[in-house]
C-alpha cells in the first residue's frame, strides 16, 4: 500500500545511528546517503518500499506530526523486542506502554511505540495468526 515514508531530522549523523540499528533490528542495512544538491538524506530500501530520514527542503526545523506514527512490521515478538531494545539503545525514548500484546486474547497485536531521536514516533507491530 505505501511506497515510502520520510521524517525530517534535525541531526542527520545522530538519526542514522539510531535508524541503522532499528531497521538493522528488522534486518534491513544501514541507510545510504542520498545527495540532492545541498540537501542531504539517507535512504532505507527494503520489499520494494523506501524510508527515508532528511534535512527538511524548506531550511526550517524539522518536526514531528502530532497524531502520526511510522509503524515497521515484524516477523515475530522477538523482533518486536530487538527493535524497542535498540532503538532504547541508540537514543530513542520509549512511550506508551512497554512491549507487549494488545487487542483480543489470542487474535491481537504485539506491539512496541519508541520516539526517535527528533520526536518522530514509531512503532513496531507483530500481528499474531489466528
Amino acid at each position: 500500500m505505501f511506497s515510502h515514508v520520510v521524517v525530517g531530522s534535525n541531526d542527520l549523523e545522530q538519526a542514522k545511528r539510531f535508524y541503522d540499528a532499528v531497521l538493522g533490528a528488522l534486518g534491513m542495512g544501514e541507510g545510504r546517503i542520498d545527495e540532492l544538491g545541498a540537501r542531504r538524506r539517507y535512504v532505507y530500501r527494503a520489499r520494494g518500499a523506501a524510508f527515508f530520514i532528511t534535512e527538511p527542503r524548506d531550511g526550517q526545523l524539522a518536526t514531528q506530526a502530532n497524531g502520526g506514527t511510522v509503524g515497521f512490521t515484524c516477523q515475530s515478538t522477538e523482533e518486536v523486542d530487538r527493535w524497542h531494545a535498540a532503538g532504547v539503545a541508540n537514543g530513542g525514548e520509549s512511550v506508551e506502554d512497554p512491549p507487549g500484546l494488545r487487542g483480543a486474547k489470542g487474535s491481537g497485536f504485539y506491539l512496541a511505540y519508541l520516539r526517535d531521536p527528533d520526536g518522530n514516533k514509531l512503532c513496531a507491530v507483530y500481528r499474531q495468526p489466528g
